[in-house]
């Protein structure tokens, strides 16, 4: 305490401490007392007029020494200018613990500014335990609080019923956004209308603001544009966002985006953040401003670091959205770091944003644990397709174990569905048809397949396609199912253009085209579709209605069974054993019966075991070649 001795003021006023003579003259480097200064340390009347004199001329670690010796000796205005001293720093370390037993110590004595200060300490996380202690924090300070708002208002009350404008807008304020127990919004009108008749501008604000929510006429929505107005000649950056609110709006007055944007370009630059989102979002997309991509940035960052999540989202949005509209660079990594700034602060959209970047591994390491954590707080707040992607992405098995308890899937996918999203849709007909968290219901996972490819959902349109054509959970209709792969086939979907070849080789739900599923092979089989390389090998073998062409058909053959196809071998090992479209070699195509054997293909057993056993008495020719 620059060598002041701790004062003990535990709910009561004190005694004075020491005499008037005092050792604090040796007190703060470079603020060493004059002769006037010792003389006037005698007397706590002489050291309180000289600490004024001080303070009035700039020297404040003199002024707050000769303060101290007339606070101790119970002054309560110097009492008063110590609080303020160690609350700002005057002439000695700031210290808001020290600052409020000076102040409670004035306040006691009645004066009403202490009263006020008192008030506001408490307000902003001064707890009252902290001021009556009797031992001091290490630091001198305490823990940040969210405020001790019961004894802010005690106070404030004090200095407002004795007329101090301030301590009624302070509680206004307190009634207004304090715990719900204290809120009255009749008693915060009452303070803002008495703080607005003395003149102070932020009492016209807080009663401009209440008039405006509660308004129901137009005369008491002009009214209430009226007080906030007076509040933004005063300059109160506060008044010109909600003026900005006014003109966007068109509250009272028609909407005019310039002034919206002028006024929260004003309310910015004071350093509100919800003007900063505003203007940002305003110059980025030129609402009532010019447009201007960086410009809107900027103040969008600036009100994302000052801790709004929205403007987080924002700032991550326009780094996410590779070029569209945006005339800043696609930037993942810039996007993901915003995105987790807005996803700590609560927003579920950004969480899922994040979520899909740890998931794709764009911006970020590709990390399927951090992807499941985003996803999952963002599924907890609500977020359907956060919780269908979720779902998704624990069921296909990539993520390690992070919950204590598995997350239910199906109701997760089940809400989903239910909000509308058609991946979820999908999914909860996935857990329906193969009974995952709920009984197997082939009808429901019907409907819910139909509604997600109606969506567009090209793996629910597919798998709806051959529902119909099985007759499982719903009646047979070959012609719908066609319908539905042609959809899935127009984009080129493996599975569903060999479903539909085949359709057009049976002739089922339409004309029967044995060149048409040709081609529709011959398209799943350039994407690696071993299936339609083994059918293409089969119509090009004979027997189907386009030229034979058995060179052809050894050639797909051959690539179906390099890629795995048990059928494709067995028929490749035919073909080189018989010699079709090749010579003729026993050797070359023993392999290929293997392996369609050891797939549990029975012929290609059969035929192993009667061209290549060794005939009795005699050696595998096989192994003798």
């Amino acid at each position: 305490m620059s060598g002041t001795r701790s004062t003990d003021v535990s709910g009561t006023r004190s005694k004075a401490v020491g005499g008037t003579r005092s050792k604090i003259a040796s007190g703060t480097p470079g603020s060493r007392f004059s002769l006037a200064d010792r003389l006037a340390a005698r007397d706590p009347h002489l050291a309180w007029r000289r600490a004024q004199l001080l303070r009035d001329d700039g020297e404040a670690a003199r002024a707050f020494q000769l303060a101290v010796i007339a606070a101790r000796a119970g002054l309560p205005a110097a009492e008063a200018m110590v609080g303020s001293c160690y609350l700002t720093g005057a002439g000695v370390a700031r210290n808001g613990v020290e600052a409020g037993r000076w102040f409670l110590r004035a306040a006691e004595a009645g004066d009403i500014g202490a009263c006020r200060d008192l008030a506001g300490l408490h307000l902003f996380g001064l707890r009252e335990a902290d001021i009556i202690s009797t031992t001091l924090s290490l630091f001198g300070a305490t823990e940040a609080s969210d405020g001790d708002f019961d004894a802010a208002l005690r106070w404030a009350l004090v200095a407002a019923q004795a007329g101090d404008a301030d301590a009624q807008v302070m509680a206004g304020f307190i009634y207004v956004a304090g715990p719900p127990d204290l809120r009255d919004i009749g008693q915060a009108r009452h303070w803002y209308a008495r703080a607005a008749a003395a003149g102070a501008a932020r009492g016209h604000l807080g009663l401009g603001v209440i008039t405006l929510v509660e308004a129901a006429t137009d005369a008491a929505t002009f009214a209430a544009v009226e007080h906030i107005n007076k509040a933004a000649a005063a300059e109160l950056g506060a008044a010109f966002y909600y003026l900005g609110v006014i003109h966007e709006r068109g509250i009272g007055v028609l909407p005019d985006a310039a002034a919206a944007a002028a006024n929260y370009a004003r309310a910015a630059a004071a350093g509100i953040r919800n003007a900063q989102a505003k203007y940002g979002f305003a110059r980025l997309h030129g609402i009532g401003v010019t447009a201007n991509a960086v410009d809107g940035e900027t103040w969008l960052r600036r009100a994302a670091l000052a801790g709004d999540p929205e403007a987080a989202a924002l700032v991550a949005g326009l780094y996410a959205a590779s070029g569209a509209g945006v005339a800043l660079p696609p930037n993942y990594a810039e996007a993901a770091l915003w995105y987790r700034r807005a996803a700590e602060a609560g927003h579920v959209e950004a969480a899922r944003a994040l979520g899909m970047l740890c998931l794709t591994g764009a911006g970020v390491p590709r990390d399927a644990d951090a992807a499941a954590h985003w996803l999952h707080q963002a599924a907890n707040a609500g977020h359907a397709q956060a919780a269908a992607g979720l779902a998704s992405l624990l069921l296909s098995g990539r993520t390690t174990p992070l919950f204590a308890e598995r997350p239910p899937l199906h109701d997760w996918f089940a809400q989903a569905a239910a909000a509308g999203d058609p991946a979820g849709q999908f999914n909860y007909a996935v857990c329906l048809a193969e009974g995952i968290g709920v009984p197997r219901d082939e009808a429901l996972a019907a409907e819910w397949f139909g509604r997600a490819a109606a969506a567009g959902v090209l793996n629910a349109q597919h798998q709806y396609a051959r529902l119909l054509l099985a007759g499982r959970g719903v009646q047979v209709d070959a012609v719908a199912a066609r319908r539905w792969l042609e959809a899935c086939a127009a984009l080129d979907w493996p599975d569903a253009l060999v479903d539909l070849a085949g359709l057009y080789l049976r002739g089922e739900g339409g004309a029967r085209d044995h060149e048409m599923g040709r081609q529709l092979y011959e398209r799943a089989a350039e994407q690696g579709h071993p299936e339609a390389m083994f059918a293409l090998g089969a119509l090009y073998g004979g027997g189907h209605e386009i030229a034979t062409d058995r060179a052809a058909a050894l050639a797909w053959y051959r690539e179906a069974a390099a890629a795995g196809h048990p059928m494709a071998a067995l028929m490749l090992a035919k073909y080189i054993r018989l010699g079709i479209a090749t010579a003729p070699d026993a050797v070359a195509a023993r392999p290929w019966y293997e392996a369609a054997a050891a797939a549990g293909i029975a012929a290609a057993q059969a035929e192993l075991d009667e061209f290549f056993a060794p005939a009795p008495g005699m050696s595998d020719p096989a192994a003798a070649a």
